[in-house]
């Protein structure tokens, strides 16, 4: 029995489900549930005994992609994000990798989109069609994409596409204009904290968490997940202000980037006079010794590079240690 959604992710499944189309462009922030409400669609195209609301959740079909063995379900995503969720690499991907000839992709490989669009030609296994998931859409290069488009363009009878992303902005215009757009539904207040108490986060952290993930419940529940805390969390911003790398330590460099991205977004809110976002106010340096727009907005800027940098294969200790110089650097008082 597959787990049950979210009521924001449910009450989105069902007004999907209700319109008809063979491709539907997911498309919001970060942390909103994109995959989560991808999963569901593909759950309800491909079930045996679908309802109104969405999949049955105990039929075989279910069990199937609960178990990541369906096969008229083709998953692609970059093979790092794939390995993380479970989901199996081709056969070929996971013999180079386990060869250590290469390492797993960070983006959506052409020869996984060739694969899959050989995948909507075939006849499907269980007389429910076919569907095709792809997350983070983004993730697609240009040779990617266009090696979908013609298939959006012209789809086999029986396939349906779901593409889901955080930044629609960098899909190609041709790809946006073939699928039925939807926009993620923020949650009702008061729906995050008690569905994050259902999944196990204590009520104390679902609050702080839900500051950190900048109020996206799905986010907060990864980094709950992930094991971060909250009160390690309260600490970051005054730890970076005296270029303490040891705050960042626990960060891979482009989630230490994001976390100095938050507490920047933050220096410039109080420096405003408008309430900080990610963390609370008695974390961050007093206001009237933050410095002027002109260096906060450098700094948001040269944060900016690093985002589109992060993945290289740089030193990570030496890079936290620079991006905890830099912070002390934009976040030294005004004199």
């Amino acid at each position: 029995m597959a787990e049950s959604a979210a009521p924001w992710i449910a009450a989105q499944r069902a007004r999907l489900l209700a319109q008809r189309g063979h491709a539907w462009l997911l498309q919001g922030p970060s942390g909103l549930g994109q995959y989560e409400l991808a999963l569901e669609l593909v759950r309800a195209w491909l079930c045996d005994h679908p309802g109104a609301p969405g999949a049955c959740g105990a039929c075989a079909s279910c069990h199937g992609i609960a178990v990541r063995t369906h096969p008229d379900l083709y998953v692609l995503m970059p093979e790092t994000r794939m390995l993380a969720l479970g989901w199996p690499l081709p056969e070929k991907a996971q013999t180079e990798i386990d060869d250590k000839k290469r390492k797993p992709s960070r983006e959506i490989r052409v020869d996984a989109m060739r694969d899959a669009v050989e995948f909507t030609q075939r006849t499907s296994s269980r007389g429910r069609g076919k569907a095709v998931l792809v997350y983070p859409a983004e993730q697609m290069n240009h040779i990617t994409a266009n090696a979908l488009l013609k298939t959006l363009e012209e789809p086999p009878g029986d396939a349906r596409f779901v593409l889901a992303t955080e930044a629609a902005h960098e899909l190609l215009p041709t790809i946006r204009s073939r699928c039925l757009a939807h926009t993620m539904a923020w949650p009702a207040q008061g729906q995050m904290q008690p569905w994050l108490q259902q999944q196990g986060v204590d009520a104390k952290a679902a609050d702080a968490l839900l500051r950190a993930a900048g109020g996206r419940p799905h986010e907060a529940l990864a980094l709950a997940r992930a094991g971060r805390s909250p009160a390690a969390w309260a600490l970051i911003p005054r730890a970076v202000a005296q270029g303490d790398a040891a705050a960042l330590a626990e960060f891979e460099p482009a989630e230490a980037v994001q976390v100095l991205q938050k507490v920047c977004h933050d220096a410039l809110a109080v420096r405003a006079g408008a309430a900080p976002r990610y963390f609370a106010p008695q974390d961050l340096p007093p206001a009237e010794g933050l410095p002027g727009f002109a260096v906060l907005t450098r700094w948001s800027r040269a944060l900016v590079q690093h985002a589109r940098t992060a993945e290289h294969p740089f030193n990570a200790g030496l890079m936290r240690e620079a991006l905890a110089a830099q912070a002390q650097q934009a976040l030294a008082p005004r004199r």
